[in-house]
């Protein structure tokens, strides 16, 4: 029996992937599990497989093209099979890619039928994206022709119809978006817009931890950078203050029993934020050695789903980059996150007497659905006194 390829949805934020490039060619066979091909998706580069043996029989989108999610891009069968219904039996196809252009709609592949009239008074047909765009743009969507699936209105529609007119634009050249900054701009607009954020800010003598973290360096073959230290400090203030590890959850708030803590990777066309799991299990030299593997593997998109999403806490670090304080946007489920400053040589005073200090400062983004700010500020002097008070960074791991 024929099987049909579809572009797959590896991530809840995926709607669309990009082949990057096929492993196999038509007519080459193929096993159940073998990778036949490489899609690069909102966060990650990931290989694509078999679920069944054959031949493959058709492939419908070349490499380097961007198509929806559940789109068929590939038909495998048997040598001599009849592929006909594969290629028309409820699946949304590609644009064919014989001759190695496009050429209209592949043969049965079943195609978008036209608008039809909507009846007065009838609801819009059109995505919740839509929806939630529209509402926020002020459009009306029942002025909206649909370009999805059946007529439906789609994110597209409404952002088309909220552009400004061309000859009101500034000269320039557009740069298309990459999979990763899609994500990210969907992701920003359904947390800024819909959640309460409260933002928290205290200074931290780091005076301490820079010097555990320099007795460490030179004690050991690898040390902990100042990221490390962070997640280490949080894993123990949440585990102290376990009402800030928490989601809300529309009608409850969901407490966390693990602390899985992610972190902000800065890439060229976005970011990314591996998820370090149960933190509050893990010693410090286990979580510097468990960061440095996800960040290279997250710098070269290797990443699995399972190792980017879920994180209970948050942490971006810009201080490596002179930044003084900024805020961190909040990405559900998590509750709170906290952005990083740079350490600087500050003048101090101290009963009269000024000193020379290093210190950075922290600011505490907050749910307030879930949250309220004696509870982020009790988080926060934790979290500072953990930093000033390092000892316990280093300090064998204790069952609460």
């Amino acid at each position: 029996m024929a099987s049909r390829v579809v572009m797959p949805k590896l991530t809840d934020t995926m709607e669309e992937g990009v082949l990057l490039a096929w492993k196999k060619r038509e007519g080459e066979p193929v096993h159940a599990g073998e990778v036949i091909a490489e899609i690069e998706t909102d966060k990650a580069v990931m290989d694509l497989e078999a679920f069944a043996p054959g031949i493959l029989r058709k492939i419908l989108v070349r490499d380097g093209e961007t198509v929806q999610s559940g789109t068929l891009i590939a038909v495998i069968a048997e040598a001599d099979e009849d592929i006909t219904s594969a290629l028309s039996d409820g699946v949304t196809a590609a644009p064919s890619i014989g001759n190695g252009a496009k050429t209209g709609a592949a043969p049965g592949a079943v195609s978008a039928p036209a608008t039809a009239a909507r009846p007065d008074g009838a609801r819009p047909f059109a995505s919740p994206r839509a929806k939630a765009l529209a509402s926020e743009r002020g459009i009306d969507l029942t002025t909206l022709t649909g370009t999805g699936p059946g007529g439906r209105i789609i994110e597209e529609d409404v952002i088309q119809a909220s552009a400004l007119p061309a000859q009101a634009l500034p000269a320039g050249t557009d740069q298309p978006l990459s999979q990763m900054r899609k994500a990210i701009a969907r992701a920003t607009v359904q947390s800024k817009a819909p959640v309460p954020h409260f933002y928290l800010t205290v200074e931290i003598d780091m005076e301490q931890a820079e010097q555990v973290r320099g007795q460490f360096k030179q004690s050991r073959q690898t040390h902990p950078s100042i990221t490390d230290l962070l997640i280490k400090a949080s894993a123990l203030a949440l585990r102290r203050h376990p009402e800030i590890n928490v989601s809300f959850a529309g009608d409850a708030i969901r407490r966390y029993e693990q602390i899985d803590i992610g972190v902000a990777v800065g890439m060229e066309d976005g970011l990314i934020t591996p998820v370090i799991r149960d933190c509050g299990a893990k010693t410090l030299a286990e979580i510097s050695a468990e960061t440095k593997t996800l960040i290279d593997r997250a710098r070269q998109k290797r990443l699995q789903p399972q190792e980017y999403t879920g994180a209970t806490f948050a942490i971006s670090n810009l201080g490596m980059f002179d930044v003084d304080t900024f805020i961190a946007l909040l990405m559900p489920p998590q509750a709170a996150a906290i952005a990083v400053g740079a350490i600087r040589d500050v003048p101090v005073v101290t009963k009269g007497t000024v000193t020379v200090g290093r210190r950075m400062k922290v600011t505490l983004s907050c749910d307030h659905r879930a949250l309220d700010g004696l509870m982020g500020a009790q988080f926060l002097k934790e979290f500072k006194r953990v930093l000033e008070h390092p000892q316990e960074l280093v300090a064998p791991v204790v069952e609460p």
